[in-house]
């Protein structure tokens, strides 16, 4: 029992309920997004009302691929925004720490004696150098 309290309590575990929880808050904002705006603006363009209408019939058996086009639809906006909004600025950040870079710099290099100093620094505190 205390191995399983100590997963469970691990930061990992909450930080992945989290996610689950604002991935599904998200999905269900594209979702009507899809339904209630982008679907009905392609649909006008294309002459039906709503893509949830469009099926087929083979036997008496209905098969609603308008309902499958949603689906689809909703999952390339979420795909794009993850990608766009996550993945490509992740994947920069990485690449310039991966050079050396700093992502958020807070400090600068004296040019004297070649001392991290305050971005702000007008004399190194190490050397007392006047810095620009």
């Amino acid at each position: 029992m205390k191995g399983f309290r100590e997963f469970v309590m691990r930061g990992n575990i909450v930080d992945l309920a989290v996610a689950v929880l604002i991935g599904g808050a998200f999905g269900s904002i594209v979702n009507g997004l899809v339904k209630d705006i982008i679907t009905p603006f392609v649909a006008a363009i294309g002459g039906k009302p709503d893509f949830s209408g469009i099926y087929f019939t083979i036997n008496n058996s209905r098969f609603m691929i308008g309902d499958f086009l949603n689906s689809v639809t909703s999952f390339l906006i979420t795909a794009a925004v993850i990608y766009f909004l996550i993945v490509t600025p992740m994947n920069k950040i990485s690449e310039r720490v991966k050079r050396g870079e700093k992502v958020d710099p807070t400090e600068k290099t004296c040019p004297q004696c070649l001392s991290l100093i305050p971005l702000k620094a007008k004399k190194c505190k190490f050397c007392t150098s006047v810095v620009k």
